[in-house]
């Protein structure tokens, strides 16, 4: 057998999260993300069972950046 690495990815540090986590830190429903999902680019988004992943880049690409957002709203 081979010996096991340690230095794998942090899942902390990787800029990916759950929709449910993405929606509520974009301030949008989670049914608004569904029914945007074919606007995503390719390796942004993912369907994992019965929930979806999200980069935080693809959900900057689709809604704006996080800055963007809090700007609107000021």
């Amino acid at each position: 057998m081979g010996k096991i690495s340690l230095a794998k990815p942090d899942l902390d540090k990787l800029p990916i999260m759950g929709s449910a986590d993405a929606c509520k830190l974009w301030g949008i429903d989670s049914s608004t993300l569904r029914k945007r999902i074919d606007q995503f680019p390719k390796g942004t988004i993912k369907k994992m069972g019965r929930d979806w992943i999200v980069t935080k880049d693809g959900m900057a690409y689709v809604f704006g950046t996080l800055e963007e957002r809090k700007l609107k709203s000021e």
